[in-house]
């Protein structure tokens, strides 16, 4: 299975920031794929160096497992990413500028799940 994970949280509401990469890792230790959009106040979780200062309250984080897994892709807006100042060398090494037509690439595919938070 190929999980397509869209989300919108981030610093903002850390633990509510978190769920998705806790899904996306349970998915990855299923042996599923992942694949996790980053939107509005979520591109700010893949700038370099933040994650690990970001500690939900409740849920582990699970941010670092996502990041560095072979089989999770991360993709972010990259208009969203802009209008806040960051550029693409500025993300942590598996993340990459993105956009809707990535999101819907992979919401297409036939072995996809599209799961929201």
């Amino acid at each position: 299975m190929h999980y397509v994970i869209p989300t919108t949280w981030g610093p903002t509401d850390i633990t509510r920031g978190a769920l998705p990469f806790v899904f996306a890792n349970s998915a990855l230790q299923a042996g599923d794929t992942v694949m996790l959009m980053l939107f509005h106040d979520a591109v700010t979780i893949a700038l370099d160096g933040a994650h690990p200062k970001m500690i939900p309250f409740g849920p582990p984080s699970r941010f670092e497992e996502i990041f560095s897994n072979p089989n999770a892709q991360v993709i972010v807006c990259k208009p969203c990413a802009e209008i806040r100042g960051i550029e693409e060398h500025m993300l942590v090494k598996n993340a990459s500028f993105g956009g809707m037509n990535d999101l819907h690439a992979h919401a297409s595919r036939p072995d996809a799940k599209l799961i929201s938070f």
